[in-house]
């Protein structure tokens, strides 16, 4: 017990003085001489044990009550170490990622949790709070209960390290206070519990759905093409018990396109294909009906008029094998011999080749930095007998080193950069006993450029330097055999592609997504993405011939966008949420050490209540003080 006032307890040595009147009074009994002494003997020695037995009664009944009333004026109470600590700083992390969209026994598990946090929290001390895209600062109770029930679903989840990292940022820097952390989510699998920091004390609410089933639209692409249609195939996949046929809607706009049905009773993982219309643009949407977790089950597509890569190949070799690889429809292929260049239509191109030139004039090299320069991609092939200063000033300018000297000897090119954006998903595995191409005479570099291909002994045969690419040997028929290896295709196909980042079938929201849109832009004029409701400015780069764009977390919102340049419409983008959240795995956070658990947030906010409640005794001392003044009033007055 704890007294509010404890310097008013030295007066409990008022107690003595009644004491001491008692013991030392100075009242005596008179002797009386009567005739029947032994008669009045027996009288006199009941009367002084009566006497000094109601005298003690009256001194302990005053002694009690006067104590009473000096340790209720004391303000005796009992509190914990929590409760006397008048610093206190609360952090409260509610996750708001699409898997709070489950149910719980009382609904959506968001929704009960923003509803128990407007209903119990109380006081008159400030706290912070955030979401997983959301934060304030120091706000009053009263501001937390009027944003809190505002709080939406969110694409983004933050892991348990960045929950503390964030948490940690918006306590003080004082030592002295006491800081406590509630953390409230459904804690998905995501990555190993972190560990806590002593200064903050972590209370998790676990909150969990009734019924672990869910059922996603994965993913969609174009499986193949032919002349007239292409070919696109959805994968979707169920989780737990999912026993009905489920089924799947494709829309063209708001035009239902096709549908069809899926029966996950037995298979866990489907895959649809339906025939698309190649030659129209297709503003497409699939489609599902599952009520449990809804945010994937819709999946955003679109496919616009094929845009034509232009490829150039400036030529001084045969170059038929550059015109089998771009007679493709996604490509506008144009060759020149080099004496015969036209350098007007080089601004125009997206992909230059230098198809095996022996010398590079001054002019032609200004002309392909400038190219480069406004986001042209240049792959450069030497011939066997090149002019090597000029060369050198050709690769100087690009950041590609210099040529140092011809080797006559044969290699092989037995090293490929499987990371590197040429060969990103190309094969399957890395290959060990591929058909090696060779060459048989290469020329050495000094140069720090990024090295995609390799010879045997490690020295470069393709480099690359931002959007500029060189070999360090002719590949044609009598030099090397590397037209007609496998690697061509990848290699000089990929460079063409990346050249011009064409929109896919649909971005994820939350990721950096960069395509390039084939339009000329006038100075100050720029595009945006729109959809029906919001439009907005992504981050872009004008180039000579393109527009490359960027997005990351805007937009915020899935769906299919157009992209504009004012009210002129550009052409289409999809973009959808990510399906990490749809697998519903969940952490034992019984498990997470230093982290004290709470079946609900009601009962979390119970104990918070009672570990900082203060019981205080004074009125109790009050009533025990009456009440030992009424006994010592009814022992004078009965007692006999």
């Amino acid at each position: 017990m704890q007294f509010k006032h404890p310097e008013l307890l030295y007066a409990l040595f008022l107690l003595l003085i009644p004491i001491f009147i008692h013991l030392f009074q100075l009242r005596r009994f008179q002797k009386i001489d009567f005739t029947n002494v032994a008669f009045l003997k027996k009288v006199t020695i009941q009367t002084r044990k009566s006497s000094q037995l109601k005298k003690w009664l009256t001194l302990l009944t005053r002694l009690f009550a006067l104590a009473c009333i000096i340790l209720a004026f004391a303000q005796p109470f009992t509190a914990s170490k929590s409760a006397l600590n008048t610093q206190k700083e609360t952090v409260i992390y509610v996750d708001n990622s699409f898997s709070m969209q489950a149910k719980g026994p009382q609904g959506p598990l968001l929704q009960r949790a923003l509803q128990d946090l407007y209903t119990k929290a109380s006081g008159n001390e400030q706290l912070s709070w955030f979401t997983n895209d959301t934060d304030r600062k120091n706000t009053s109770v009263q501001d937390f209960k009027n944003e809190i029930l505002s709080v939406d679903y969110s694409q983004k989840q933050l892991s348990p390290a960045e929950v503390l990292l964030k948490a940690n940022q918006m306590f003080s820097k004082n030592s002295g206070a006491e800081k406590r952390l509630i953390y409230i989510s459904d804690f998905q699998l995501k990555e190993a519990f972190p560990e806590i920091p002593e200064a903050i004390s972590l209370d998790a609410v676990p909150l969990t759905p009734v019924s672990i089933t869910n059922i996603a639209i994965d993913t969609a692409y174009i499986s193949s093409k032919t002349a007239e249609t292409l070919k696109l195939t959805a994968t979707l996949s169920a989780i737990g018990d999912v026993s009905q046929n489920v089924p799947v809607s494709l829309y063209n706009g708001n035009t239902l396109m096709a549908k069809s049905g899926i029966d996950f009773s037995e298979v866990k993982q489907h895959t649809l294909t339906f025939d698309i219309d190649k030659n129209n643009e297709f503003v497409g949407k699939l489609e599902i009906n599952e009520s449990n977790i809804p945010f994937d089950n819709t999946l955003f597509f679109s496919i616009n008029k094929p845009e034509k890569i232009r490829v150039l190949s400036i030529n001084e070799a045969n170059p038929n094998f550059l015109q089998r690889l771009f007679d493709q429809t996604e490509f506008d292929y144009t060759q020149q011999a080099f004496t015969s260049l036209n350098y007007n239509i080089i601004p125009d191109q997206n992909f230059v080749i230098l198809n095996e030139l022996k010398d590079i004039p001054a002019s032609l090299t200004t002309a392909l930095k400038s190219f480069s320069d406004a986001g042209g991609s240049l792959l450069i092939i030497p011939s066997e007998e090149v002019e090597i200063s000029n060369y050198n000033s050709l690769l100087g300018s690009f950041g590609l080193g210099a040529i140092t000297e011809n080797v006559l000897q044969e290699k092989k090119i037995t090293k490929i950069a499987f990371n590197h954006p040429l060969y990103h998903e190309v094969f399957e595995k890395q290959v060990a006993n591929f058909q090696y191409p060779k060459v048989n005479a290469f020329y050495k570099f000094n140069t720090t450029a990024t090295m995609a291909l390799q010879f045997e002994d490690g020295k470069p045969f393709l480099l690359q330097q931002g959007n500029t690419y060189v070999t360090t040997a002719p590949i044609n028929t009598d030099n090397s055999n590397f037209q007609n290896s496998p690697l061509i295709v990848p290699t000089i196909y990929n460079m063409a592609q990346q050249s011009l980042q064409l929109p896919k079938l649909y971005y994820q929201i939350g990721r950096q997504n960069t395509f390039s849109i084939p339009i000329q832009l006038k100075e100050n004029e720029i595009l945006s993405l729109k959809d029906s409701i919001a439009q907005f400015i992504p981050l872009q780069q004008t180039k000579a011939n393109k527009v490359d764009i960027t997005t990351l977390d805007q937009p915020a919102r899935a769906g299919n966008y157009q992209i504009v340049k004012e009210a002129a419409f550009i052409e289409n983008s999809s973009f959808n949420y990510s399906r990490a959240e749809s697998a519903l795995q969940y952490a034992a956070v019984e498990r997470w050490e230093g982290v004290t658990v709470h079946d609900s947030v009601a009962a979390l906010f119970e104990t918070i209540n009672e570990a900082n409640s203060i019981n205080s005794f004074w009125k109790w001392f009050v009533i025990f003080a009456l009440l030992f003044l009424v006994l010592e009033m009814l022992i004078l007055k009965f007692y006999k």
